[in-house]
């Protein structure tokens, strides 16, 4: 399944996954990190009024804002009423699933096993998220991509500067990164220009050319 998100997610290589306790400026976030290459955002739902956060930055045209952690299907229906563009979660929730696809909204659903990956395929997943990534490993990765060469994988969890590469020579079209792309300090005080460096050293360690 190709859409425009997944489109945006191979072009810059890493998406963004914001998890807070509240976040400074939202729209400065999102330009900020879509200004060093980096237009997908995923506010978590542990983040309290996400919903409202990602109402006040859908409508950025420099972005593609997401909703994670999303784990009940009255969750999906108030992020997806928000403006998101596509949906997260840790695991396979088929209720969830069923929001998504009624809406023909993207939905990138967490899972580790083979068992898991090939169910949430067969549910449509546009990618499927691999966590905790760390965990496995990128060798991980590749071995599932063995039985499974046609299926888009995220690795999210424990995604570093370090790490993020290997997962991508894995065979990932796309990485999730979170507190080592934006501390939640970060987020919390506004430290824009430590959003921003975190950014470039995704960058750099990825080769990714802005502008």
């Amino acid at each position: 399944m190709t859409t425009p998100v997944l489109t945006v997610l191979k072009e810059d290589r890493v998406a963004a996954v914001i998890r807070a306790k509240s976040v400074d400026d939202p729209v400065r976030l999102v330009r900020t990190l879509s200004g060093e290459g980096i237009r997908c955002v995923e506010f978590t739902f542990t983040i309290p009024s996400a919903a409202e956060i990602i109402r006040e930055v859908a409508s950025e045209a420099s972005a593609v804002v997401g909703a994670g952690t999303i784990l009940t299907a009255d969750q999906a229906r108030e992020a997806i009423s928000a403006g998101a563009k596509f949906v997260v979660s840790p695991g396979l929730v088929p209720a969830v699933a069923a929001v998504c696809n009624e809406h023909d909204i993207p939905f990138f659903p967490g899972a580790l096993s083979p068992t898991e990956v090939y169910n949430a395929h067969s549910m449509g997943a546009a990618a499927i998220k691999i966590f905790p990534a760390n965990t496995a490993g990128p060798r991980y990765l590749r071995d599932l991509l063995g039985p499974f060469p046609h299926l888009a994988l995220v690795p999210s969890g424990g995604v570093t500067p370090e790490n993020a590469l290997a997962f991508l020579q894995a065979g990932a079209v796309a990485v999730f990164a979170g507190s080592d792309l934006v501390p939640s300090l970060s987020a919390e005080q506004g430290a824009y220009e430590l959003v921003r460096s975190g950014a470039k050293r995704f960058r750099d360690a990825l080769s990714i050319q802005v502008g």
